[in-house]
């Protein structure tokens, strides 16, 4: 591991809904990033597409407004918003073991950089792709 990778697996970054009554830290030490053109994650963030990083699940902690969680879905596999406001904050996938974190409620900028555009078979009519990312039709390979 080189310095800057180990400092950014040891920087921890917040994150927050619109209103503030949910904060999280997270460790800035995601394994992917990538913006998600399926209808599922447009129809979540209400945007043509969702920017996120993936995580291990425990690298996450809500550090207040526990109570003001909403989930949608089920325990190992759903978004998670703030009840008060309804921000987008992250879904839990992949059998429960990683958090998809919505880059655009992280408060401090993370080391990752999307990287690739995944189901673009199915973005949104008025989206275009003017970026030289790699660009997948559903999952990326």
């Amino acid at each position: 591991m080189t310095p800057s990778e180990s400092e950014a697996s040891n920087r921890v970054l917040r994150g927050k809904c619109r209103c503030g009554a949910v904060r999280y830290e997270v460790s800035d030490a995601f394994l992917y990033a990538a913006n998600c053109h399926c209808s599922e994650c447009r129809a979540t963030t209400g945007s043509a597409f969702k920017a996120f990083a993936g995580i291990e699940r425990e690298k996450l902690t809500i550090t207040k407004g526990l109570d003001d969680i909403a989930v949608f879905g089920e325990e190992d596999l759903n978004d998670t918003r703030c009840g008060a406001c309804g921000s987008f904050l992250f879904s839990v996938v992949r059998d429960g073991a990683f958090v998809h974190v919505a880059m655009g409620s992280l408060i401090d900028a993370p080391t990752i950089r999307p990287t690739k555009h995944i189901f673009v078979g199915s973005k949104a009519p008025c989206s275009e792709l003017n970026d030289d990312m790699a660009q997948f039709h559903e999952y990326a390979t």
